[in-house]
């Protein structure tokens, strides 16, 4: 690692330590101030298939990484739950059209992200669209006012912890994700890489869906991405967690190449 990439990440982790302990709005979610990509379901839908294993792997490889706390077993949330409100992060991730959101959907899913709320939807099967056409419509009605901008490298979620100079997933996909930006932070993040089937695993360890075109190095970017929105979300969203700040930041020296 060179002098430059050593004098980026000191001031990096400077800022973003004293981001934690920056004083912050009172919020409606639990202090645990562990990242927890809990899957968000609505509807009928159930959290099943070969993706199922990606939360999990998920925060796996943020605690390797990173040394920040995350569970390791997510249990997945209805958007209609009051548990919703119980963290600041939720992982809407799927294949088929989203049926349209009930109105208590709509209305608890308001107030998680008055509350600050950040939720990922991921399309997995970005070839045929219709999961990320339907979400974006039924998030539309969510968040009537707010439209969908392109993020790159300019955002903080592409240098919270790695540099990563564009979006990447099980499929190369666009090379920018698309956000809603709300009172200065990005509170919906659209994904067309299918960053669940990055992560998935088999029940032996080993990943269990092929990574095109570029393979186990896409792979890397992708993980990469997702350690990237973890860190967004701790350091946006516990700014009054004192304990959590020097360990968020304890092994950003050690990345790899």
């Amino acid at each position: 690692m060179n002098a430059l990439r050593h004098v980026w990440l000191g001031a990096l982790c400077a800022a973003s330590a004293l981001l934690l302990l920056a004083p912050g709005p009172a919020r409606a979610f639990g202090d645990s101030g562990a990242f927890d990509p809990r899957p968000l379901l609505t509807g009928r839908a159930v959290f099943e298939g070969v993706r199922a294993t990606a939360p999990s792997r998920w925060s796996r490889e943020l605690m390797d990484r990173t040394s920040a706390p995350a569970r390791l077993s997510p249990e997945p949330v209805q958007a209609d739950e009051r548990a919703l409100l119980d963290e600041p992060f939720a992982y809407f991730v799927g294949e088929a059209a989203v049926e349209p959101f009930t109105q208590s959907e709509i209305e608890r899913l308001r107030l998680f992200f008055a509350a600050g709320g950040v939720l990922l939807v991921d399309d997995a099967a970005p070839d045929k669209g219709a999961f990320g056409a339907s979400a974006r419509r039924e998030i539309g009605r969510v968040l009537p006012d707010a439209v969908p901008i392109p993020i790159g490298t300019e955002h903080v979620v592409f240098r919270s912890f790695y540099l990563l100079r564009r979006a990447y997933g099980r499929v190369e996909g666009p090379p920018k994700l698309e956000a809603i930006v709300r009172g200065g932070n990005a509170q919906v993040l659209f994904s067309s890489h299918d960053l669940a089937g990055a992560l998935a695993v088999s029940p032996g360890g080993y990943f269990s869906v092929p990574v095109v075109p570029n393979g186990d190095r896409q792979r890397e970017q992708a993980i990469r991405l997702a350690v990237n929105i973890a860190m967004y979300v701790l350091c946006s969203n516990y700014k009054d967690d004192q304990v959590h700040a020097p360990i968020l930041m304890r092994r950003r020296g050690g990345d790899r190449p």
